[in-house]
């Protein structure tokens, strides 16, 4: 059903005369009438009958009207949703628990008047493909894995180096460490089920096994982080890496320890990601809070791959 016949039906029964809703139209009279004849056609129905004082409603006119209204207002809502600066800011976090959901909170908490839907997605091909046919405006990743550059349509900014810790079990070896250095590691089970091959974290991963000779297992199954806190928290001989800024919440009687990870600290670098012409104004409003809020990159004294892009 053409929409323009239907705002014209409406124009016509509210102002009850064919002149009129030419008028509000910007259209001519006889434009009008072509268009509720054409309308009449398609539903069978006459819809308007002729008076001296103008157009009135016919009963099935009358019937019509609500659900012609309702017509426009779904159309309405409809284009409203892909708006520029109307639709939410959709931006992809990867994980609700990781750095990037924290990087958000404080981003809502600072400027709540900007609607956001948040979305996670696992794997890098999928977050740049929707960023580039603009299903999500933005994207968190570590960008970008060794021998696979990012697209030229698409941007990005490190926006935090997140610092790993060492989470153990109270019965770990090195469970009473205030800190603990990257040569101290050597021989310890560092055990992180979920690595998938071939995404940007199991390249970091590799990069850092191979600059310090440590032992990361990625056996078995991954049931999430309960059930890894869980395998940690009764297993001496396993600890696992923990993003510093990784909300974990664990039961009392784990007794894990958070122990960070010196000389030299292992930084895990999040990058913003975003297609050059999205035009989406909260864009520019989220790039601008994470550049004030985000630390200082490749400080003394830390750690990242080679491939991590500079800026």
């Amino acid at each position: 059903m053409d929409l323009d016949t239907v705002r014209t039906f409406v124009a016509a029964a509210d102002t009850g005369r064919f002149q009129e809703a030419a008028t509000e139209l910007a259209v001519t009279q006889q434009a009008v009438s072509k268009r509720i004849a054409a309308l009449e056609r398609g539903l069978g129905v006459r819809l308007f009958t002729r008076t001296a004082r103008g157009a009135e409603l016919t009963i099935d006119g009358q019937a019509f009207l609500p659900h012609a209204r309702e017509l426009l207002r779904v159309a309405e809502r409809a284009a409203a949703s892909v708006r520029t600066g109307r639709r939410p800011l959709r931006v992809d976090i990867i994980a609700s628990r990781g750095a990037a959901s924290g990087l958000m909170r404080a981003f809502h908490r600072t400027h709540p008047e900007v609607e956001l839907d948040v979305v996670m997605l696992l794997d890098i091909e999928t977050a740049v493909a929707a960023v580039r046919s603009g299903t999500i405006d933005a994207s968190f990743r570590a960008v970008a894995a060794p021998g696979r550059p990012l697209p030229e349509d698409i941007e990005s900014v490190r926006v935090l180096d997140e610092p790993l810790q060492l989470l153990t079990g109270p019965a770990h070896a090195l469970a009473g460490a205030r800190s603990v250095t990257m040569a101290r590691l050597t021989g310890h089970r560092i055990w992180m089920p979920g690595i998938v091959p071939g995404t940007e974290w199991a390249a970091y991963y590799d990069d850092l096994v191979a600059g310090f000779g440590l032992t990361i297992e990625a056996t078995g199954p991954n049931f999430g982080s309960d059930a890894l806190l869980d395998t940690v928290a009764d297993t001496p001989a396993l600890a696992t890496f923990m993003g510093g800024h990784t909300r974990l919440v664990w039961p009392a009687g784990h007794g894990l320890r958070r122990i960070p990870v010196t000389d030299p600290t292992p930084v895990y670098p999040h990058s913003l990601l975003w297609h050059r012409d999205n035009p989406h104004p909260a864009l520019g409003t989220l790039r601008a809070h994470l550049a004030t809020a985000a630390a200082g990159h490749d400080a003394a004294g830390t750690w990242r791959p080679g491939w991590v892009l500079q800026h």
